[in-house]
């Protein structure tokens, strides 16, 4: 295609929207996005899913993370059309219909919270690294969650909370 019919194919501007189908939590979503929408608004304003936290937008924070296939990644860098035809899983994935999931006990059970804006995203992190190791020690999850920020606990109890978790899952 020429400059001269791509112009007349796509008007000055505007942007050609994008259909992709996402699994969330295990539930099959199509959405209509525009290719710069990122990840982190089609979950919250997109699908309601509000457990996503939106702290910096740079990646520095890590409030935002989510599992894309199992990997832990920042959702305010990722675009929505990048997750087309993967399977996300957000904090609101982790706990059952009747039971809370044992990473979500360790932080009520150790106090691995306070004003809990940073949590989803510790939880994720967490999750994503207990999958893969079920016997993490204290360094594992420092170094797992040392892309995740806390401005309010100091980091011991999340730890603790992890830990917490491990054996409980382990049990």
């Amino acid at each position: 295609m020429t400059l001269i019919e791509q112009e007349q194919a796509e008007p000055a501007g505007e942007v050609p929207e994008r259909r992709i189908t996402v699994t969330v939590n295990g539930a099959r979503a199509t959405a209509v996005v525009e290719p710069r929408l990122l990840l982190s608004h089609l979950l919250r304003q997109g699908l309601r899913l509000t457990g996503t936290h939106m702290g910096c937008d740079t990646s520095n924070c890590g409030a935002c993370t989510v599992l894309v296939d199992g990997t832990p990644v920042k959702s305010c860098t990722m675009l929505a059309v990048q997750a087309d035809g993967h399977e996300i899983t957000t904090v609101e994935g982790l706990a059952t219909q009747s039971e809370l999931h044992p990473l979500q006990e360790g932080f009520r059970e150790e106090h691995g919270l306070q004003c809990g804006f940073c949590t989803p995203g510790m939880m994720m992190a967490a999750k994503a690294l207990l999958d893969r190791n079920p016997e993490p020690t204290e360094e594992d999850v420092r170094w797992a969650l040392s892309g995740n920020l806390c401005r309010c606990t100091g980091y011991q109890n999340i730890v603790k909370s992890v830990l917490w978790a491990a054996e409980k899952l382990r049990a």
